[in-house]
């Protein structure tokens, strides 16, 4: 198994330091976060950072949000172009969200995010359709792998609440999303409807390709050896099954204390590529 660094850990950096960090602390290569930035969309600029640092770019997660304004017509749009570009870079899959089920918009009201409902709202609708239709036939046309991502639990009046199709909130739901060959297995996601990332992985099986790695303690995407989840078992038990796809360690900047002296960062960056190496060596128990 590759241990990568995604650039989304650190999306208030330039792409270039992202690099330098990531190569500084021993990662294997890069998770790509495509985003409104050209750094993060241009196949030439890129392929001089991989030299530059001696560090591939294994993976490309495609924007979401509005990110895509200024580089594709939609959501859609963005999936191919993420294509095109992890083809260009010889990334091996291109993460993508599962869609929305209902039509929303997220409000800021100072450090807390509301979701409002829009009952007649179809902005969803579209890519809802183009998964269900023509998903396969992008599949068919790449070797780069398509790998669909659970999403978390979002709090509305203090209760968990599931504003996406097809994702996992329970064991009992987990067979939703095993409609598409491959999957990104994020951890944290799993962590916020309190579901066990090796219990699902048991579930989904060789259909995941990709993890987000990342722990949960009340917050989403801290670093792996501190939070709730138990990820040791889930990384004794890839590497036991012979996992050979990427883990990508996806975090918050403030996980990583971004602001501080780049030393520290490769400290704590190193620290965790560390303990998870090491839990990969470790012998599973039933």
């Amino acid at each position: 198994m590759q241990f990568l660094f995604s650039t989304g850990s650190l999306y208030t950096y330039n792409t270039d330091r992202c690099f330098e960090l990531a190569a500084a602390a021993g990662f294997d290569g890069i998770e790509l976060m495509v985003d409104h930035r050209w750094d993060t969309r241009q196949p030439h600029y890129l392929q001089r950072l991989v030299a530059t640092h001696n560090l591939p770019i294994r993976a490309v997660h495609s924007p979401f949000g509005r990110n895509w304004t200024g580089w594709a017509e939609d959501e859609i749009d963005a999936i191919h172009h993420s294509v095109y570009l992890a083809e260009a870079l010889g990334a091996a899959v291109v993460i993508h969200h599962l869609p929305a089920r209902l039509s929303y918009t997220r409000v800021q009201i100072g450090d807390r995010t509301l979701i409002v409902l829009n009952p007649l709202g179809k902005r969803h609708r579209p890519y809802i359709d183009w998964l269900q239709n023509d998903y396969v036939g992008l599949q068919d046309r790449t070797d780069v792998l398509l790998c669909i991502e659970n999403m978390p639990a979002r709090r509305v009046l203090g209760r968990a609440w599931n504003a996406i199709l097809w994702n996992t909130t329970s064991l009992e739901s987990s067979a939703a999303i095993t409609r598409f060959p491959h999957i990104t297995m994020d951890t944290t996601h799993l962590g916020t409807w309190g579901l066990d990332p090796a219990t699902i992985y048991g579930r989904w099986g060789e259909r995941v390709k990709h993890i987000h790695l990342s722990n949960f303690n009340g917050r989403e995407h801290r670093r792996p050896e501190t939070g709730r989840l138990a990820l040791q078992p889930l990384i004794g038990q890839l590497a036991a099954d012979g996992y050979s796809h990427s883990i990508a360690l996806e975090l918050h900047p403030d996980a990583l204390d971004a602001g501080q002296a780049d030393e520290h960062i490769v400290e704590l960056l190193t620290h965790s590529l560390t303990q998870c190496r090491a839990w990969a060596q470790e012998p599973v128990h039933p």
